[in-house]
């Protein structure tokens, strides 16, 4: 096992009262950025409801149970750092947060076998990749670009992106077409059994 995987799965552990806790019955205190359903353990909310959950209604989505992070959530989680040049700007920036595979862990998803995992923005963008691809890109769930909070209406609040100068299925595409897995604005992951 690599050191730093250790480190990574030492401080989830850390994480796990906190998840019982919430899987328990609490709730999220700040605005909830982040839903993560289908194939998981740990809940802190009820159904959709159609009614109130107005984005996620109409772009389709339905569970039965689900856990909802909010900004203090996600921070608590262990780090990952990139540093990619991005195609807005054709600039490097560095973008932190945790790991995506390390938010499924927190959402009591049991990260063995063939899974799909479906990351959805706000604009409806929906990409679906398996958990293989989502741990042989290292994606992450970016929550801060050069130190800053991503903003809602810019990239933000969450930005499931990957290393894509590093990576060899990306590094030698053109600038343009190498984030095209990579949907900012996410709000929901939906975790299901691969097809």
């Amino acid at each position: 096992m690599k050191k730093r995987d250790f480190l990574n799965r030492a401080a989830l552990i850390g994480l796990l009262p906190t998840a019982t806790a919430q899987a328990a019955g609490g709730s999220a205190r700040g605005p909830v950025l982040l839903t993560v359903s289908g194939k998981m353990t740990h809940a802190n909310r009820g159904a959709l409801d159609p009614a109130l959950d107005q984005m996620l209604s109409k772009h389709g989505v339905r569970f039965e149970q689900a856990m909802e992070l909010d900004a203090a959530a996600l921070d608590r989680m262990p780090k990952t750092t990139i540093k990619p040049t991005l195609e807005y700007d054709a600039k490097v920036h560095t973008l932190s947060g945790p790991l995506v595979t390390t938010v499924l862990e927190f959402a009591g998803v049991a990260l063995g076998g063939g899974l799909s995992v479906g990351l959805r923005a706000v604009d409806g963008y929906n990409v679906a990749l398996s958990l293989a691809d989502l741990r042989n890109y290292r994606m992450m769930v970016a929550t801060h670009m050069d130190g800053r909070p991503l903003a809602l209406g810019g990239l933000g609040p969450q930005w499931a992106v990957y290393d894509a100068d590093r990576l060899p299925d990306f590094k030698d595409k053109p600038l343009k077409e190498r984030f095209a897995l990579c949907p900012w604005g996410l709000y929901h992951i939906e975790v299901k059994p691969a097809a």
